[in-house]
């Protein structure tokens, strides 16, 4: 059934509005009082460092990146970015081994952004997959729970010891084993997913409660590049009243756009996206209450 919404959504790319449905299920499942209210988008970027910083660092490297940073934090933008605690070289490589630390810059770049309106989440170790295909690309699916265990509390570590304390993760490649999500949400209130997790995961209403973490992945058409998000997010805008939109983006992806389309994003969103310090205390607050609606269980 996973595979069958994941060939549906390839044909459709319209899920994420289906994720939504505008009848505030969600909302109210996350714990948000619903209303008309105006909706609250939660924006979410890959990756920084950029997965390919080490191979082209003229393209994906820090410089790149503050510019992306630059056109968010102008328009008053706040976001999540998902950090790597170590870049990879030839990460789409299985048999490669070689990947360092954060560079000096890259973690100056980290501290100022904690003040700066944006939340960290971890991206996983590395960002190297485990398999050569495109399809099954991920850095942790096979993984049984102590290798898992140890992969991501390395990673923590890394990140720790720059000051770093993710309460969010986002899975590199989108892609996790379905039984992982309770090894992760030992670790996290909130664990992200998109396109590629619905052949692991199903396809899945946005935020989701699943006892005590929140599972949040995000769908096209609010997954994508900007030019993509400006045609959808005014449909969510006017419909999804008091709920929280997840919406993917991809500053690598911009970068090699030329930024214009980001910019007319950003002010588009700017009224209505919300500090991720605000969903996460929601979460919070509600973690002791029993949720509404019961989830499926975790396989």
């Amino acid at each position: 059934m996973r595979l069958g919404e994941q060939l549906i959504y390839k044909l459709a790319c319209r899920y994420g509005e289906h994720a939504l449905a505008y009848r505030q299920l969600a909302a109210r499942t996350a714990g948000l009082p619903t209303g008309t209210a105006a909706p609250r988008l939660l924006v979410r970027v890959d990756e920084f460092p950029h997965a390919q910083a080490w191979d082209e660092p003229e393209r994906f490297g820090t410089s790149r990146f503050e510019r992306f940073h630059e056109i968010m934090a102008g328009t008053g933008v706040p976001y999540l970015i998902a950090v790597l605690p170590r870049v990879s070289r030839a990460p789409l490589s299985p048999a490669g081994t070689d990947s360092r630390p954060l560079q000096d810059d890259e973690v100056t770049v980290l501290r100022r952004l904690a003040g700066e309106r944006v939340s960290l989440a971890l991206h996983g170790r590395d960002h190297r997959t485990r398999f050569a295909s495109p399809r099954h690309h991920s850095e942790l699916c096979g993984l049984d729970r102590a290798q898992t265990e140890r992969l991501i509390d390395e990673a923590l570590a890394e990140l720790a010891a720059h000051g770093i304390r993710p309460d969010v993760f986002v899975p590199p490649f989108n892609r996790f084993d379905a039984r992982q999500l309770e090894w992760l949400a030992d670790r996290f209130a909130v664990v992200c997913g998109g396109p590629e997790s619905i052949g692991l995961m199903g396809f899945q209403r946005t935020p989701q409660r699943r006892g005590d973490v929140v599972y949040l992945p995000s769908y096209a058409p609010y997954y994508g590049r900007a030019a993509e998000l400006l045609k959808a997010l005014p449909r969510a805008i006017e419909r999804a009243r008091g709920q929280w939109v997840p919406i993917v983006l991809h500053w690598g992806w911009e970068a090699e756009a030329g930024w214009t389309d980001l910019a007319r994003l950003a002010e588009l969103i700017a009224p209505y996206a919300a500090p991720w310090d605000d969903f996460l205390a929601t979460v919070e607050r509600n973690r002791s209450t029993p949720s509404p609606v019961k989830a499926s269980r975790v396989e």
